[in-house]
Parts: C-alpha cells; sequence; structure tokens
C-alpha cells in the first residue's frame, strides 16, 4: 500500500454534495450499508460472509489505485457527517482491456432524490477534464432501473452483455460524446 497523499483523489463538490476520497474510518458505514439486502441484490460479491465482506470492503479502500482513480465516499452539504455511499473509478482491465469503471452505491434512504446522478456528473467531468480519460464504462444489471437511469442521464450507452457472477449491461461514454 503506498502513501497516497503524493497523488491524492480530490474533494469533489456539487450543488448539494461533498464526495471526499474514501478512507478506513468509512469502512463500518460503507459494511453497515451493504447489509441491506436490497443495496446489493443486484450486485455480487461476499455481502453474507462477515470476514470476507469487510476483508473486501478494505482492500477496495486500501487499494493503489492510479492516479485520478480510486473511490469518493458521498455526504450531503445539508449533512456533511453523515456517509450516504460511494462512488468509484477503478481500473476494469479484465479481458485485457485497459477500460475504467465508473459505479455508484448508496443508503436505500437516499435513492430517487437523484445524488447519484449528480455524484456520477461530478465524477464523469473529473475523468475527462482531470485524468483525461478516453471513456468511462458502467456494468450494471438489467433488473437495477434506479442505476440504468443513472446511466442514461449521464449519456452512457448500452454496448455489449459481460459476465462476473452474474450477467451485467456494459454502459459505455466517450469523451468525445459529451463535445457533440
Amino acid at each position: 500500500m503506498n502513501d497516497r497523499s503524493a497523488d491524492p483523489l480530490p474533494v469533489l463538490e456539487t450543488a448539494r454534495l461533498w464526495l471526499r476520497p474514501r478512507v478506513l474510518a468509512d469502512l463500518d458505514a460503507c459494511i453497515e450499508m451493504d447489509r441491506d439486502p436490497e443495496v446489493t441484490r443486484h450486485i455480487a460479491g461476499p455481502w453474507h460472509d462477515p470476514v470476507e465482506h469487510r476483508r473486501f470492503v478494505t482492500h477496495r479502500i486500501t487499494c493503489d489505485y492510479p492516479p485520478g482513480l480510486g473511490y469518493w465516499s458521498i455526504f450531503e452539504k445539508a449533512a456533511p457527517e453523515v456517509f450516504i455511499g460511494w462512488i468509484l473509478l477503478i481500473p476494469d482491465y479484465k479481458d485485457g482491456s485497459r477500460d475504467v469503471e465508473i459505479g455508484w452505491r448508496l443508503v436505500r434512504a437516499t435513492w430517487g432524490r437523484g445524488i447519484a446522478s449528480e455524484a456520477a456528473a461530478a465524477v464523469v467531468r473529473h475523468a475527462f477534464d482531470t485524468v483525461r480519460l478516453p471513456r468511462v464504462i458502467a456494468d450494471i444489471a438489467e433488473a437495477n432501473s434506479g442505476s440504468l437511469n443513472v446511466a442514461r442521464k449521464l449519456g452512457m450507452r448500452r454496448v455489449s452483455v459481460v459476465h462476473d457472477g452474474i450477467p451485467y449491461i456494459r454502459h459505455r461514454l466517450e469523451r468525445n460524446d459529451l463535445r457533440a
């Protein structure tokens, strides 16, 4: 594990939200969010094994991601001490690709308020304007209507089906799509 202070993720701000780099202090809140079966219903993972779940989330928090990539914890400006979810921008190098994935997860009480869309728009701007990525992808279960709606609002297009424990619809947004 490298010292992230050399190249920290920026804090991102939107009209209603603060997105700050996810840290180990967020671990318990992340695990608590994942314990809601509705939150993880469409996502393969070790959610029912407490030891493996903690190890998995700890690894994701402490992993050494490339510059500009990683996880942000999401907080509302109106309640800045209350963790409401996270958003990621991480490498997805399966099958030899060099893609970078955007993804999000929120506590259920915040669903339906546009928070994921607002946070994702800020991270997409960071991905394209700061990191200078050519594209981002999102793999979303077909039954996950909330996340499909976020991808649509971002302007992402369906491009294929991928499998990671369960089938996901791969969506892609090209930097040039935003310039058109």
